[in-house]
């Protein structure tokens, strides 16, 4: 009987730890974690590059650029981006942040689809002023929202680096193609 017993006790046991070890690995192996800190500069190709607009027309070159900063976060099924515009003189020129889920991953290409449930966008500065690309952001992604609830958006991974802590990657629907510095990777 007391063989019985220590068999029963030690097969549970090492049940127990079989089965707390698949838990572990099954959080590790879906717990994906990617930080990126991403910049461009962005520029209205119609009239600050434009050879054929003469100073005289009143048109100041550096009125038309600006620096892009945006944030990517993507932690397990959840992904955060916050994109922010800043004028030359490093004043802001407003802000798009969403939240939402990563419908999927395609890890061929490292492109991550990211169904955005949330955006908000900053209101102290008046619209007209935007950058331009921030005002087709703006209004590509409010489209969507107001149709289905939830826009879709994808992060592709072009190069990576991990040795050097660098990434370009590209954002769609908003067409932006950023040197990212890697905060965090684990995928």
């Amino acid at each position: 009987m007391a063989k019985w017993l220590k068999w029963t006790i030690s097969i549970v046991i090492l049940s127990a730890l079989i089965a707390a070890c698949g838990v572990i690995y099954k959080q590790l192996a879906t717990s994906r974690t990617m930080m990126l800190s991403c910049s461009s500069e962005l520029f209205d190709r119609h009239t600050s590059a434009n050879p054929y607009v003469s100073a005289s027309a009143g048109s100041n070159s550096s009125d038309n650029k600006f620096y892009q900063l945006v944030d990517v976060l993507i932690a397990a099924d959840k992904a955060q981006i916050h994109y922010r515009y800043f004028n030359l003189d490093g004043t802001s020129a407003g802000h798009i942040s969403m939240r939402g889920k990563v419908d999927s991953i395609e890890a061929n290409s490292m492109t991550y689809r990211v169904a955005v449930e949330t955006k908000t966008e900053s209101q102290t500065q008046k619209q007209q002023n935007w950058p331009e690309q921030m005002k087709y952001l703006y209004s590509i992604s409010s489209l969507n929202f107001s149709d289905a609830g939830v826009n879709h958006f994808s992060i592709e991974v072009l190069e990576m680096d991990d040795a050097k802590d660098y990434a370009i990657v590209l954002l769609q629907p908003s067409n932006t193609i950023c040197g990212c510095r890697i905060v965090n990777s684990r995928i």
